[in-house]
């Protein structure tokens, strides 16, 4: 059973995610808030193991109570206001929703809890919507899954590019954005590619050249391996015929 906590200011808005919240299975709110003086009375109370918490909330907002926690809790933020994504992975933040929360984003954030928490493996599951955190040496992105273009392991790290912006050297191995981000669209093609398989423009196979594909939204053709060829033709079946050995 997981057990959490809800601090919203707006009564309304508790009223509904508890709702949907009891509709998952083991899920057990156990308490709930409407400002910061209130959680930090009821917290050590009511005991969970993990908050939905609110950012803009009258006397602080929800990074405050952070702070004031005896010890540290998992925590979902559940604002109206993206503007604070990249603060709340900052603090290291399960998952940050948007309200009004969809029911499919709910279960996704409850199933990043049960992981952190260790109850479950996390089952991620992304919408064009979602945002990924995408932490460089020298600043943090956030940007929405469906924006990943192409994604190439440079070592420790991995080298994005996403729509509209220059190529980013993110702190994170290729296989470990290959075990959490939605496939498809996004599918590891071999040991050092991912490509978003819903911007492949054209593909060209040829005895001399090898195989490439142009991806929409980057300018330069992907040049392909033939493992990499053959996850493609797993990913378009009805080309297949066109997608021989080069």
């Amino acid at each position: 059973m997981l057990r959490v906590m809800l601090i919203d200011d707006e009564s309304l808005a508790r009223q509904g995610l508890r709702a949907e919240l009891e509709q998952l299975p083991e899920v057990q709110v156990c308490g709930e808030a409407e400002s910061i003086v209130e959680a930090v009375e009821i917290i050590p109370l009511v005991r969970p193991q993990a908050l939905f918490l609110d950012i803009r909330m009258p006397h602080g907002d929800g990074f405050a109570l952070l702070s004031q926690l005896p010890s540290p809790l998992p925590v979902v933020f559940v604002t109206a206001h993206s503007e604070f994504a990249v603060q709340a992975f900052e603090v290291d933040a399960v998952d940050y929703l948007l309200k009004p929360v969809r029911p499919h984003r709910l279960a996704t954030a409850v199933a990043r809890l049960r992981h952190a928490l260790g109850q479950s493996p996390v089952e991620p599951v992304y919408s064009d919507s979602d945002r990924i955190c995408l932490r460089t040496p020298g600043r943090t992105v956030v940007a929405p899954a469906d924006d990943l273009i192409l994604l190439e392991a440079d070592g420790d790290f991995t080298r994005i590019t996403t729509e509209g912006g220059h190529p980013l050297l993110v702190c994170r191995t290729l296989g470990s954005f290959a075990e959490t981000l939605p496939s498809p669209p996004l599918l590891r093609l071999d040991r050092s590619l991912m490509v978003n398989v819903e911007r492949v423009e054209t593909i060209e196979v040829s005895p001399t050249r090898g195989a490439r594909i142009t991806l929409r939204g980057l300018s330069a053709p992907v040049e392909l391996g033939r493992t990499a060829l053959r996850r493609l033709r797993e990913a378009f079946p009805h080309a297949a015929g066109a997608l021989g050995d080069p």
